[in-house]
C-alpha cells in the first residue's frame, strides 16, 4: 500500500498578532504561504500572561472559517452576529465568517498555562458570502478512540467509525493523535487531499524525522503512516480537499479577487460588517 511521504518540513516563524499575543505562525509564513484549502496555522502557548493576556480584541473576517483548538487555558468569544462562547481546556471553537463578522477572542490563564492552535480553512467561492455561524465544541463532545499504543481525538472527519463534531463546508479531517513511545499508526486519507502533520510534543518518523515544533507537508496519495520515537508523542494530522480556486488575501479577508478584498475593507469601514 502506498504511504504518503513528507515532502517539506516547515518550522514557522515567531510573530505578534492581535493585541500583542506572541505566537508561532506555521502556515501563512514565508516558508509556507498556504496549503489549499488551509490558509493559516498558528500555535500559541505560554506560562507568562504578558505573552497572551492582551488577546485578540474586536477584528473582522470574511471568506473563510476559523478553527481554534485549546489544549490548555480558556478563551472568551463574542461577535457581531450575537454569538458568545467560552472555550475551556480541550475544547474547540468553530466559526464560519462567511459574508463577514467582527469578533473578539480574549484568553484566560488556566493552571499557569495557555496553549492551543488556530487554523484558517478557506471557503469555496460559492460559499464565501454565506451567513456567518458559530459553534462551541466542548471537550466531552469530541470523540476519542483509545487503543494500546495511543489515541486519536476526532475533531472533524471520520476515523474508525467515529465522526468528529466539526462540520466544515469542504472535505476535511482534523485529528489530535497521541502515541506512546516506539509505537506506530496508519491512517487513511482521501487521495488528492492536501495534508500535513504538526508535532507539538515528542518526535515522529515517516520517511523523515519530525521534531517538536515542525510541520510536515504530505504527498497527496496513500495512507499516512508514522512511528513515535522513545517518548510520548502528540501531533495534529490535518488534511482537506483542495479548492483549486484563486486566492486574494488582505489581512483578515480572504476572497477570490483583489476587488473583492477591497470591497470587504470598504464594507468594514462603512459599518456593513456590524
Amino acid at each position: 500500500m502506498i504511504e504518503r511521504r513528507i515532502t517539506k518540513i516547515v518550522k514557522g516563524v515567531t510573530t505578534i498578532d492581535g493585541g500583542g499575543v506572541n505566537l508561532k505562525r506555521i502556515i501563512a509564513s514565508p516558508e509556507l504561504e498556504m496549503l489549499d484549502p488551509f490558509l493559516l496555522l498558528d500555535e500559541f502557548g505560554s506560562e507568562n500572561p504578558e505573552d497572551y493576556i492582551a488577546g485578540f480584541p474586536p477584528h473582522p473576517h470574511r471568506g473563510f472559517e476559523t478553527i481554534t483548538y485549546m489544549l490548555n487555558g480558556k478563551l472568551r468569544h463574542e461577535d457581531t452576529a450575537g454569538n458568545k462562547g467560552y472555550l475551556e481546556d480541550g475544547s474547540v471553537q468553530w466559526m464560519t465568517a462567511g459574508k463577514g463578522v467582527i469578533h473578539s477572542e480574549m484568553p484566560e490563564q488556566s493552571d499557569g498555562l495557555i496553549r492551543g492552535f488556530q487554523l484558517w480553512l478557506n471557503l469555496p467561492k460559492r460559499k464565501k458570502m454565506i451567513e456567518p455561524s458559530y459553534k462551541d465544541i466542548p471537550c466531552d463532545k469530541i470523540p476519542l478512540m483509545e487503543f494500546p499504543s495511543g489515541s486519536v481525538k476526532v475533531i472533524s472527519g471520520k476515523f474508525n467509525g467515529l465522526e468528529g463534531p466539526g462540520k466544515p463546508h469542504t472535505g476535511m479531517l482534523y485529528y489530535d493523535i497521541f502515541l506512546k513511545p516506539n509505537e506506530d499508526i496508519r491512517i487513511p486519507i482521501e487521495n488528492g487531499w492536501n495534508g500535513f502533520c504538526y508535532v507539538y510534543e515528542g518526535k515522529i518518523t515517516c520517511n523523515k524525522i519530525m521534531s517538536k515544533g515542525h510541520l510536515g507537508v504530505l504527498s497527496t496519495k496513500g495512507i499516512f503512516a508514522c512511528n513515535s520515537e522513545n517518548k510520548d508523542t502528540r501531533f495534529l494530522l490535518i488534511a482537506g480537499e483542495p479548492l483549486n480556486e484563486p486566492v486574494a488575501r488582505g489581512g483578515p479577508f480572504v476572497m477570490n479577487t483583489k476587488s473583492e478584498v477591497i470591497q470587504a475593507f470598504k464594507d468594514y469601514h462603512s459599518g456593513i460588517l456590524d
